[in-house]
């Protein structure tokens, strides 16, 4: 099993090293756990039938203008037979105040089998997309009347981009490491035309299924997610799993110190970022449906309500393909 770290440490390691400094922008969802697809594009056909899913986040209700996330994917088998080859489509939006993005990408992952039944595999995936990045000034006000991007009316900017990742996955535990934005990371201007572009996010992920009983498992997990210029976040996440139909469970997010960085230099910043309860439920095989809360563990929590986010799943059964185990990552 060591190979498997080996690989996908080794990967993590090549990304970081060519890595610039930059500030975290991208946009997490807290229910990533039950589709990893969002984080990493070796996640494609990972349940090994067409899968849908759908995911709505209203953060830091009571803010007005605060953040509001709508994702859809639907990912899946190539080829049923061996199922070699996954594929995987994403279109999401997100808006905070006067920014707003949309973007679609297209993920690809080649499944390696590592033993006889295929019930392990080491995928590699790449994705890409576009993205349309918009500002609207009419929201914004400016300190300095003579401010050049201050004006009236809306801009926004296409920006392509380049995704690259690496997932192991066996009944029991999975690993990933993956690397987003790597296009848009090397535009010169880390602005263009008033507009923040997006920089390289680096994001690795692991969990393991405990059996309890016949009927009860456990299925803690947890994501670090890296910027090398802002806080290193660290999510840990624990889900109990009732008949393979009722999952709920709770996620601790906050910042962890690997090494110093400059954002420090004469900041006293509280690392607790939120906690969250989480649950799935299975209304029949092929469908369900889950809900988050985040609360917010910052001087935040003061002036909003909480996160809501809320997620809707579907699998599309296909003729002649079986699954050998559940699915619980």
């Amino acid at each position: 099993m060591m190979r498997f770290y080996n690989v996908i440490f080794g990967v993590l390691a090549l990304l970081t090293g060519s890595a610039p400094s930059f500030a975290q922008q991208n946009i997490q969802l807290t229910q990533y756990i039950f589709n990893s697809l969002s984080v990493n594009p070796a996640y494609a056909g990972y349940k090994e039938q067409w899968f849908a899913q759908m995911a709505l986040r209203n953060q830091w209700t009571g803010i007005e203008d605060a953040p509001k996330t709508g994702h859809v994917s639907v990912d899946g088998i190539l080829d049923p037979d061996t199922k070699k080859m996954g594929i995987g489509i994403q279109i999401g939006a997100d808006r905070l105040g006067p920014q707003s993005s949309t973007s679609a990408y297209v993920n690809y992952a080649y499944r390696l089998q590592l033993d006889d039944r295929g019930k392990k595999r080491l995928s590699f995936g790449i994705g890409a997309g576009v993205s349309q990045l918009a500002v609207d000034y009419s929201k914004l006000t400016p300190i300095d009347g003579g401010d050049d991007f201050a004006t009236q009316g809306q801009t926004s900017k296409f920006v392509p981009d380049f995704r690259f990742g690496v997932y192991y996955n066996s009944p029991k535990w999975y690993i990933g490491a993956s690397a987003l934005d790597l296009l848009s990371s090397q535009t010169k201007d880390a602005t263009a035309e008033g507009i923040i572009l997006n920089k390289r996010h680096l994001y690795l992920i692991s969990g393991l299924l405990l059996d309890i009983n016949p009927e009860t498992r456990i299925r803690p997990s947890f994501l670090v997610k890296e910027d090398f210029k802002g806080p290193t976040s660290l999510d840990l996440n624990s889900m109990v799993i009732f008949r393979d139909k009722f999952w709920i469970g709770a996620s601790y997010r906050t910042a962890v110190k690997l090494w110093k960085k400059n954002y420090e230099n004469g900041q006293s910043l509280s690392t607790a970022n939120s906690v969250a309860g989480i649950a799935q439920f299975f209304i029949s095989p092929a469908f369900r449906i889950g809900y988050s809360y985040d609360y917010s563990m910052s001087r935040l929590s003061s002036i909003e309500s909480g996160s809501h986010e809320i997620t809707l799943g579907l699998t599309f059964s296909q003729n002649n393909s079986r699954i050998l185990t559940p699915r619980f990552f």
